[in-house]
């Protein structure tokens, strides 16, 4: 019964907080819960889940390469602006946040309920916008590592 009440209030504040992603991911593991009452496929996307949604976030940002929008000629034309270098250093480092944000949350699952509040609170109190528990979980895991908090 927990597991209901707690999913119940995060889906209450997601819709407080207007957040699309947060109702629809709860709407669905409730649905789950509900409709197949037991956890095998729940702990499947726990395990994959991460995975899964890596793969969907690539496929779109891999679309306009796809439909013809982006080719060799942008790519090429992007590398002469110092905004495109800016571009390609933060999306090394946000790509290695993420990777740490994996690793740290396949060691300490429980934070992920802390990183969804952080989310809510920064897009309701501060008009953020959600972009996920990875780079929160690894920012989270410089941070515990910078303080000595987290074991190798």
């Amino acid at each position: 019964m927990q597991a209901y009440l707690f999913l119940g209030l995060l889906f209450i504040i997601g819709v407080l907080a207007k957040n699309q992603s947060l109702i629809i991911s709860i709407a669905i593991l409730l649905v789950i819960k509900l409709i197949f009452q037991q956890d095998k496929i729940l702990t499947l996307i726990q395990s994959k889940g991460i995975n899964w949604g890596v793969t969907v976030i690539t496929i779109a940002v891999l679309a306009p390469i796809a439909t013809g929008q982006i080719g060799f000629k942008d790519l090429y034309e992007s590398l002469k602006s110092p905004i495109a270098w800016v571009a390609i250093i933060s999306g090394i480092a946000v790509a290695l946040l993420a990777k740490n944000g994996v690793v740290l949350l396949a060691k300490e699952p429980h934070i992920t309920t802390a990183l969804v509040l952080g989310t809510i609170l920064a897009v309701t109190l501060f008009k953020g916008v959600a972009v996920g528990p990875l780079i929160g979980a690894g920012i989270a895991w410089y941070a515990m590592k910078l303080f000595g908090i987290l074991n190798p």
